[in-house]
């Protein structure tokens, strides 16, 4: 077995997406969709840690707060501080108007720590400071779902301020627009801490209930004699698509929770004590009985909304060379699986007008933050096609498995990575 050196196999981890062609990105039945990242990644709250000793440090900004909420301070006297709310997983957004023909861009509804003079300190979760021309502003995450703070937060109308859905969000992204796509990883990044925090109330060791430390990016048990330290959760899952080389197909599935006519990429959870690519083999083994030789990475995606139990899934994408291809489907895991040649897989993305899907999420966001549709959740608006329906159609630009797929459709990315695999089978 032939292993590349430690540089090369760093190199290939850390390849990003294919670059544009041009400034923003387009949308045509003969290109992907590529990004300069994926949604939620390229957080701009995390490209660059605060000085430990600075006033913008975890600890330094976390004794201004306390005294700003202490003083019960106003709006005026916390210039440099600025909050997102959460209502169950929710964030606070506005929208902006529409400018000529273009759909409405949404931003994060950041909101001074005087909306929340009743909440403790450690009520607050750390987000970092802010980037170049914004570098003194520190943000905050705060969870108001069983709290009266922030009261006559988030109802539109007169304000703009909503609580969204992140899945809502998330489809009414344009992914041109570089400004969005960083409020998008803010408000993933904010979504799992404090989701995590939710889950992690007592400590997994001896049951005492926890305390927020470093605040809020770390937790402590309050038992004297354990006092273990708790960060947060991350569940790594392998996301694949599984290719026959020799006859230019690929596998694609089928859950029974995915909108009619959906396929995507197989995949599952990491096991303790295997390895990434024995995952890959294991899960496409167990779901589909196609055996896998060969595995070679792609990019990975943080992915903050799946089930609150899991609070950020990290997805890490590879393409998988098939060494079978009887398929035998287990049906309690997924619904179907074919083989789907290439021009069957490009048709599909040629039907899923992506574009359309994110131009009218953007439009209903727009009406929830003017509170004219109020409680509805638009998460279901991925599926968007044209007039005529498709047999099939995978799922959109915001998720690694549209990347994993287009990548393969367009431009024969498995061919790119050739040469020395990052692990070989036995």
């Amino acid at each position: 077995m032939f292993l590349p050196p430690l540089q090369t196999l760093i190199l290939r981890l850390r390849r990003p997406l294919p670059k544009t062609l041009t400034r923003r990105a387009r949308i045509s039945p003969a290109m992907s969709v590529n990004l300069q990242t994926h949604a939620f990644a390229g957080n701009p709250l995390r490209s660059k840690l605060a000085r430990p000793a600075g006033p913008c440090s975890p600890g330094s900004a976390l004794e201004t707060l306390k005294s700003l909420l202490a003083a019960g301070a106003d709006e005026a006297s916390s210039p440099g501080f600025k909050v997102l709310a959460f209502r169950k997983g929710r964030p606070l957004a506005r929208s902006l108007e529409p400018v000529s023909d273009t759909p409405p861009r949404w931003r994060l509804g950041w909101v001074p720590p005087s909306k929340f003079n009743d909440s403790s300190v450690g009520d607050f979760v750390y987000l970092g400071p802010g980037s170049e021309g914004d570098a003194d502003t520190v943000y905050w995450a705060i969870d108001v779902s069983s709290s009266p703070s922030g009261v006559g937060l988030g109802g539109g109308g007169d304000d703009g301020l909503c609580f969204v859905e992140l899945r809502t969000l998330m489809v009414a992204t344009d992914w041109a627009d570089t400004h969005t796509m960083g409020e998008l990883a803010i408000a993933g990044h904010a979504r799992a801490l404090l989701e995590w925090h939710n889950v992690s109330r007592f400590c997994g060791h001896c049951g005492a209930s926890t305390v927020p430390i470093e605040a809020g990016r770390r937790k402590q048990c309050t038992n004297e004699s354990c006092k273990k330290r708790i960060y947060p959760r991350v569940d790594p899952v392998v996301i694949m698509l599984v290719i026959d080389k020799a006859n230019d197909r690929a596998l694609l599935s089928r859950q029974s929770r995915f909108v009619p006519r959906m396929w995507s990429c197989l995949a599952g959870f990491i096991e303790p004590g295997e390895s990434l690519e024995e995952a890959v083999r294991r899960e496409t083994w167990e779901e589909t009985g196609i055996e896998v030789g060969e595995v070679v990475y792609h990019s990975s995606q943080p992915w903050p909304v799946g089930p609150n139990s899991m609070p950020c899934q990290l997805m890490v994408g590879f393409f998988a060379y098939a060494k079978s291809f009887e398929i035998h489907v287990d049906k309690a895991e997924l619904e179907d699986a074919k083989w789907h040649s290439r021009e069957d897989v490009r048709n599909a993305l040629t039907f899923a007008e992506y574009e359309k899907a994110q131009r009218t999420a953007a439009f209903k966001v727009n009406q929830m933050c003017k509170g004219v549709e109020k409680g509805q959740n638009f998460s279901t608006d991925f599926n968007v096609e044209s007039g005529e329906l498709a047999q099939m159609f995978i799922p959109g630009p915001f998720a690694i498995a549209h990347h994993l797929i287009s990548s393969w459709v367009h431009e024969g990315a498995p061919d790119r990575f050739a040469g020395i695999p990052l692990n070989c089978a036995p």
